[in-house]
């Protein structure tokens, strides 16, 4: 008889979030979906991430293989960050929900507690 293993038992909607959630693994996608970008570039479009958190999510996504980051050997080095084939499918995902919330922004920011930009 055939197992499934604990990945295969996973819904699909815990696997998308453990790859974009947090804070700031989503507004990347963003960013990123514009086309390669610079680490400086995207500290820059993201107001209030840190240097620090900037980089522990951008390796993170690259570990799932949603971001591909690339070296350029130039002096001074230069590093671009994009998206891969995974992650504009993972993009494409998000923009259904990006929708929701534009077409509920005054329902939403209404409600208690509500932080809606």
């Amino acid at each position: 008889m055939e197992t499934m293993s604990d990945a295969d038992q996973t819904c699909g909607m815990s696997l998308a979030i453990d790859v974009v959630g947090g804070k700031w693994k989503m507004h990347l996608m963003w960013v990123l979906a514009e086309g390669p970008v610079r680490f400086g570039q995207i500290r820059r479009k993201l107001d209030g991430v840190s240097e620090k958190v900037l980089a522990e999510n951008l390796r993170q996504l690259e570990a799932y293989g949603v971001v591909r980051r690339e070296l350029y050997a130039e002096v001074p080095p230069r590093v671009e960050y994009s998206l891969t084939p995974l992650g504009e499918t993972l993009h494409e995902a998000l923009a259904p929900l990006e929708e929701w919330g534009d077409k509920n922004r005054d329902a939403l920011a209404s409600r208690p507690g509500a932080v809606v930009g």
